[in-house]
C-alpha cells in the first residue's frame, strides 16, 4: 500500500489518507482481514501526526472499511461488500434525484434522459 500526500492539495493530509485507503479497499488492493500499518508508523512514513493518521482511521471505521482491536491494530473489515454497495447504492439514487429535479426544471424530457444516461453509460 502506497500512500502520496500532496502539499497542494485543499484536501487535508487526513481525508487524502482516507480516501486513497478505502480506494485499495474498494479495489481489493487490501483484502478482507488484512493488517493496516500501525498509526504511527504510517504517520511516521508519511511525515505527519499520529493525530492525522487516527482521524483517517477513525473516519474509515465510521464508515466500516476497517475496525481495530486494542493492541492489535487495524484490519479491513471482512464481508463489508454488501454493506459498501448498500451506501454507494445510495449515493447513486441521491445523485439521480437531484438529476431527475434539475432535468424537470429544465424542461428535458424522460426520453432526453434516458438517452443521456445511456450515452454516459457507454463511456
Amino acid at each position: 500500500m502506497r500512500i502520496l500526500l500532496s502539499n497542494s492539495s485543499k484536501e487535508p493530509f487526513y481525508n487524502q489518507i482516507y480516501e486513497q485507503i478505502k480506494s485499495f479497499i474498494l479495489s481489493d488492493e487490501l483484502k478482507d482481514g488484512e493488517n493496516l500499518p500501525s498509526m504511527r508508523k504510517l504517520a511516521h512514513d508519511l511525515g505527519v501526526s499520529v493525530i492525522t493518521v487516527k482521524r483517517a482511521y477513525d473516519e474509515l471505521e465510521k464508515e466500516s472499511f476497517i475496525y481495530s482491536i486494542v493492541g492489535k491494530g487495524s484490519f479491513v473489515s471482512e464481508n463489508n461488500i454488501a454493506l459498501i454497495k448498500e451506501k454507494k447504492m445510495q449515493a447513486v439514487e441521491e445523485q439521480l434525484q437531484a438529476v431527475v429535479s434539475n432535468s424537470k426544471e429544465i424542461g428535458i424530457s424522460l426520453e432526453e434522459l434516458q438517452e443521456m444516461l445511456k450515452i454516459f453509460y457507454r463511456e
